[in-house]
């Protein structure tokens, strides 16, 4: 599918705006399409772009590649960034998808197979009056801009839920089997945090190689219009998200260590029943085997209160163990 984003054709008091359509199977791009958004091409809407604006369209492989040399780089008049954004936040498996931006002077051209939440609220914007200039450098400024806005967003919506999971683990009063759900669940609940700041922190790492590319590859004309200095404050907001991103992983950490160490004192203070119980129970069990060795010559079988005896004989050797461990504070 291909989103056509057109210069709106009224001009309100607040600015310029973009207006936005579907562009039907086998119909020509519009010579003033000013961002084509690329959903899950097919080849043919592929080759459409390509012929339209002379550039070839990275393939989803090509797209998947690592290396900064394969996805930032200059060919024929246009400019080719692919970064990494955030898709699927707010469910229970976030996921990184590729984005690829390709600047060129007439149109800006984005690749995704995936809806990221920040796209769709810059495409909000960017219909009301003022939302974005009819430029594709605006353009790309307005889609950095959403993207890193949203990655804050989630910075601080998890770091909310940070906050809550560590007042719950360190303030929970279960006890039993409740108490060792709610661990289990904590270190669910860690596990899923720490891979929202992660894949947050390696699409920002992707942003701030392609600010980097932008600052360096734009040539002197464009360089006066305005957009270095606002790339420049993009820069520095995806620094300071990184650097948020990782006092939060930081704080994971030490809730997981936290958690385990809780888990860890659980069992060790359910081994310790266990081994004061074995403790309280050996001398008893040494005078009843005592009692049940078969010696032909033994007093206490002769006694009338030797059954009494030996009774009470095991109670107190049960008893003052516990009450040892009692006065040491071991129970």
């Amino acid at each position: 599918m291909i989103l056509i984003h057109r210069p709106a054709q009224a001009t309100g008091p607040l600015g310029q705006s973009l207006d936005r359509h579907v562009l039907p199977p086998g119909a020509p791009i519009p010579d003033d399409a000013l961002w084509i958004d690329m959903i899950e091409p097919t080849r043919e809407e592929d080759r459409l772009v390509e012929v339209h604006l002379n550039i070839e369209i990275p393939t989803r492989e090509e797209m998947a590649d690592i290396e900064p040399s394969e996805i930032l780089y200059h060919e024929n008049n246009a400019r080719y960034m692919t970064v990494r954004v955030l898709c699927s936040s707010e469910s229970d498996t976030p996921k990184l998808i590729d984005v690829s931006f390709i600047l060129t002077e007439r149109a800006l051209v984005t690749v995704r197979y995936g809806e990221p939440r920040s796209f769709s609220m810059f495409m909000s914007r960017a219909v009301k009056p003022g939302g974005c200039r009819h430029q594709p450098e605006a353009v790309l400024d307005g889609l950095i801009e959403t993207i890193i806005d949203r990655a804050a967003e989630i910075l601080g919506t998890v770091g909310g839920r940070i906050d809550r999971l560590s007042q719950s683990i360190f303030d929970n009063e279960k006890q039993g089997a409740r108490r060792a759900a709610s661990f289990r669940a904590a270190l669910k609940s860690i596990g899923r945090k720490g891979d929202i700041i992660s894949n947050v922190r390696e699409s920002m790492v992707s942003v701030e190689r392609m600010l980097l590319f932008l600052s360096a590859s734009m040539p002197r004309p464009q360089k006066t219009a305005g957009y270095q200095s606002e790339w420049r404050t993009a820069l520095r907001d995806v620094q300071s998200i990184e650097e948020h991103a990782t006092f939060l992983s930081n704080k994971i950490q030490f809730l997981l260590d936290a958690t385990l160490g809780l888990v860890t004192i659980e069992q060790n203070d359910i081994i310790k029943i266990f081994s004061v119980m074995s403790v309280i129970f050996l001398p008893p069990t040494l005078v009843s085997s005592l009692y049940g060795m078969n010696f032909k010559f033994m007093p206490e079988l002769e006694w009338d209160l030797g059954y009494p005896w030996a009774i009470t004989l095991m109670i107190l050797a049960a008893a003052l163990p516990y009450l040892y461990f009692r006065w040491k504070r071991w129970l």
